[in-house]
């Protein structure tokens, strides 16, 4: 024999999904054909750029860099859609919008950054400049 209260949960119609296990936030579950395709993605984003590096095939390292990041910045959407299921649609949208925040604070911190040690280099270490090497080899 079952108590009543085993009968009023076993009648509730859902009842697993009034603890909100099955809710996340509108973002899609995650499927082994999925996960495969974020994995072969993956490989070939991270072998088409160790190749291009370890074999040599573009002369121009300017352009070998260029492949390299444009491969890693593929390589971090893939991630983020595939493993984890980041869209306009979870958790309405927040977790796009604390995506492009970081986004904004990362790109002010390091162009912020680099213009600061652009400036002092320039400003602050008078004779350290291609300009004054040739002073100083010219014999004043």
């Amino acid at each position: 024999m079952s108590s009543a209260a085993d009968q009023a949960f076993h009648a509730a119609p859902d009842s697993h999904d009034d603890h909100g296990h099955d809710d996340h936030g509108g973002a899609p579950h995650g499927s082994r054909r999925g996960y495969v395709t974020g994995f072969l993605l993956s490989v070939v984003l991270t072998a088409i750029p160790f190749a291009l590096v370890m074999t040599g095939v573009i002369a121009d390292a300017r352009i070998t860099a260029g492949i390299v990041i444009a491969a890693a910045v593929v390589q971090i959407v893939v991630h983020m859609i595939y493993f984890l299921h980041m869209s306009t649609k979870s958790e309405e949208g927040w977790t796009m919008m604390a995506l492009i925040f970081t986004i904004i604070v990362v790109v002010i911190t390091i162009s912020g950054s680099i213009w600061v040690m652009y400036n002092m280099n320039t400003n602050m270490m008078p004779g350290m400049g291609p300009d004054t090497a040739t002073m100083t080899s010219g014999g004043m």
